[in-house]
């Protein structure tokens, strides 16, 4: 316990986390310089055994520390050995060291909050057949073994909290930062009804976009997916077409919403109708850019004019190349994410954090007065 009262900062990244850890590290220290510490990040480790099992392991006490363990299940550039073949970390093996650390704390920390961006098997998040339901089991799994709060992004669907009521679940949206992104890539672009419209890809992604729509003050249009349900690839029931609902889009700047971009297929798909129904430039904000099938699809279609910036969050593993891509723009969470910790840390509630619409009147106000001047100018 420090003399403030509050206890001990611990920041423990798991493996492919160590990049954006540090960067999270940097503005902690930035913020917290008489508190003398080095950094906040815990040295922990999870070797292999040459089967590819496995055991969590700390280098310090974590007793009566505040622990965040930042985790990127989806990272699969981290490789371990198992009978010899070097093996890409799956989603499962990313949880399961997950626990193996919080099981090596052994109860010892005053508070352990996970922060989890996308959440593993977010997307089995409900049951419609015999399905297992994979996403609440693990939350409920993770509150037995003492996790107090879970820090998500962008949940694929935020009714999974229903889980867990008892404990905290915060699902963060990166508004502001997108926003702020745009406007600082496309300075000329004009948040008007007149000019930039707001456009749902799917059923599921509608309440992100009328989010959008709402605090902007834009016009929302909608795809909706059909689907083929005599048959099922993959385990899902392929779609057939997009079909639009809403106003034109003629003439206007649109931006596409989705919490993540898997193959890309359904935002290709999207991006060419509206160009075919005279949208100008296309824009995509994505939370979670996984891009599963490569970028040479992406590489096409901004080739052919379809999309102008994908925009998409450091906050999972993107491969390097996918910076140099003329196409894409990454949205840097890290000082969001040390906001968020050195806030929770000191007791303070994060509610002005979680919601940005002052911030981001105040973003807007300022590039409506920068485009005004210089139109005038």
């Amino acid at each position: 316990m420090r003399e403030d009262g509050f206890a001990e900062l611990s920041v423990i990244c798991m493996k492919g986390c160590e990049a954006f850890a540090e960067q999270v590290d940097y503005y902690l220290k930035e913020w917290r310089r008489h508190d003398g510490e080095e950094t906040y990040i815990a040295r922990v480790d999870c070797p292999r055994f040459g089967t590819g099992e496995a055991k969590g392991m700390l280098y310090s006490s974590m007793r009566g520390h505040d622990v965040y363990i930042i985790c990127d299940i989806f990272n699969y550039s981290v490789t371990y050995k198992m009978y010899g073949m070097t093996v890409p970390m799956s989603p499962d093996d990313h949880y399961a060291d997950l626990k193996r650390i919080i099981a090596a704390i052994g109860g010892k920390a005053r508070r352990i909050t996970v922060i989890m961006p996308m959440l593993y098997e977010g997307r089995q998040h409900k049951r419609s057949s015999r399905e297992s339901l994979d996403c609440a089991i693990m939350l409920q799994e993770l509150v037995h073994m003492g996790v107090t709060d879970i820090l998500t992004f962008d949940a694929h669907d935020a009714r999974i909290c229903n889980a867990v009521p008892l404990n905290g679940f915060d699902n963060i949206q990166p508004t502001y930062q997108m926003i702020k992104a745009l406007v600082r890539n496309y300075p000329d672009i004009e948040v008007e009804k007149e000019h930039l419209m707001m456009i749902s890809p799917d059923e599921g992604a509608m309440q992100r976009s009328m989010y959008y729509s709402s605090v902007l003050g834009l016009d929302i249009g909608m795809f909706y997916k059909r689907r083929n349900y005599s048959i099922v690839i993959n385990g899902r029931n392929p779609i057939e077409a997009h079909e639009y609902l809403g106003r034109s889009v003629k003439g206007k700047d649109v931006i596409i919403v989705d919490d993540m971009i898997a193959s890309g297929e359904s935002l290709i798909d999207v991006a060419l109708q509206l160009k075919e129904k005279g949208a100008k430039r296309i824009f995509n904000f994505a939370t979670f850019g996984l891009f599963t099938d490569g970028f040479d699809k992406f590489d096409k279609a901004y080739a052919d004019g379809l999309i102008d910036k994908i925009f998409t969050t450091n906050l999972v593993y993107r491969r390097p190349e996918l910076a140099e891509k003329p196409w894409y723009c990454e949205v840097n969470m890290c000082k969001y994410v040390a906001y968020l910790i050195d806030t929770l840390n000191h007791d303070r509630t994060i509610s002005n954090l979680l919601d940005p619409v002052k911030r981001i009147h105040t973003l807007l106000d300022k590039h409506k007065a920068n485009l005004t001047d210089k139109k005038q100018g």
